[in-house]
């Protein structure tokens, strides 16, 4: 199995961390670049996405034994170096039938895909030897308009009407409203006031990519005087605000399967194109959870080997994008009190030297090339001595600290 983010499936998890099944863990953004390529008749690629992780020295886990020891590892990329950079090659991926789901096919194979659904749908459909549509709708040719068509008709071997739509919503989420808040646990309410710190490195016109989970609640705090315009990485620009009830469509999720809304002027496109627009440096910050993050601003956050796997996602390709300003948003400790800001990292990387900002329940550090730690804000009730105590390497505080959320 070659796979990107395992999210919250248990039972995959639980097969791979047994044993039971080879997974060959790799970013999102390199896999819709593998299947697209793979479609396109290419075999390989040079990307920068992983540069300085397990991606390029190989490492990462693909098959556990029955004790929980790695049988198999991943083995290391070939690298090149392109106008003074770094990028590790990839080969591309092709399969002898592609299953692709279609809101609308034509007789003749054309397919239209309905807003956030064309995601991985698009690529695959060209990767196969032989590819296979369940479409909810079959309509006779010329009822779909040539500029609308997202996948020609060439690429399709078999239709297959759907018999039985039902689209289960895998993460309802709606609105809370602001006067709800108060009402929540304890846990959800410190969140609120990291993101809603967050929320406040936004810019009037700029691009961002918000990351599951923590990140993404930034969407509701937005300061309503400004424009931002939010991708996500399963394809879709302009996200809005999660819908109210009525808004809900299970059509329209972000890359986290939660349900979302999109603003006038919003767009959808396959994930392929999303990453290149990753990859092209086009996205001006990236708000990200994060596991772990060393004093150079090195992050890890996608594995706890032999324990946890969530997978990598889009976050690889996100923190190797070297015109993204990353900011991470996490918890200062873990559960059992030990510190998450290190002098470095004990878990595998999402990338090296990769954050800008790191924003906590008890501070605001900025990362400061070729000096470390540099604390800018402190959040209320928090002081420099708790902070100090909480993190776990050195850091020097700014002249004007103070408390500021």
């Amino acid at each position: 199995m070659v796979a990107s983010y395992v999210g919250e499936n248990k039972e995959f998890a639980r097969q791979y961390l047994s044993g039971e099944l080879e997974v060959e863990l790799v970013p999102q953004g390199t896999l819709a670049e593998k299947i697209r390529s793979g479609g396109a008749g290419i075999p390989a690629f040079y990307t920068h996405t992983g540069i300085g992780t397990l991606v390029e020295t190989g490492g990462i886990p693909i098959k556990y034994a029955k004790n929980g020891d790695v049988e198999i590892f991943s083995q290391p990329h070939c690298t090149g170096v392109f106008n003074g950079k770094r990028y590790v090659m990839e080969e591309s991926i092709s399969g002898d039938y592609a299953l692709v789901k279609a809101w609308k096919a034509d007789e003749l194979g054309n397919l239209v895909f309905r807003a956030s659904a064309n995601n991985f749908n698009a690529p695959m459909a060209t990767a196969g030897k032989v590819t296979i549509v369940e479409a909810e709708e079959i309509v006779p040719v010329g009822e779909l308009k040539p500029d609308q068509i997202h996948i020609p008709g060439i690429h399709v071997h078999r239709i297959i009407k759907c018999e039985k739509n039902e689209k289960k919503i895998e993460k309802l989420t709606v609105r809370q409203d602001q006067a709800g808040e108060a009402g929540l646990p304890a846990a959800m309410q410190k969140r609120i006031r990291i993101i809603k710190r967050a929320a406040r490195e936004f810019k009037d016109g700029m691009y961002a990519n918000l990351g599951i989970g923590m990140p993404m609640l930034a969407s509701n705090y937005i300061d309503p005087g400004i424009t931002v315009y939010l991708q996500s990485e399963n394809g879709v620009l302009g996200l809005g605000p999660f819908p109210t009830r009525s808004e809900v469509d299970p059509d329209l999720i972000n890359a986290g399967k939660e349900t979302v809304t999109v603003l006038q002027g919003g767009s959808f496109f396959s994930s392929d194109v999303s990453f290149g627009m990753i990859r092209g440096n086009r996205i001006d910050m990236s708000v990200l959870g994060g596991m772990e993050v060393s004093q150079t601003g090195d992050l890890a956050n996608w594995i706890v080997p032999g324990k946890m796997v969530k997978g990598m996602g889009g976050a690889v390709d996100l923190v190797s994008a070297s015109g993204t300003r990353v900011v991470v948003t996490m918890d200062h400790c873990s559960k059992d009190g030990s510190p998450k800001i290190l002098k470095r990292c004990t878990l595998p990387l999402t990338g090296v030297e990769c954050v800008n900002r790191i924003i906590t329940d008890m501070c605001v550090f900025d990362v400061v090339p070729g000096k470390g730690l540099l604390l800018r804000e402190l959040a209320s009730g928090c002081s420099v001595d708790q902070v100090r105590a909480a993190t776990g390497c050195e850091f020097t505080v700014a002249s004007d600290v103070a408390e500021t959320y």
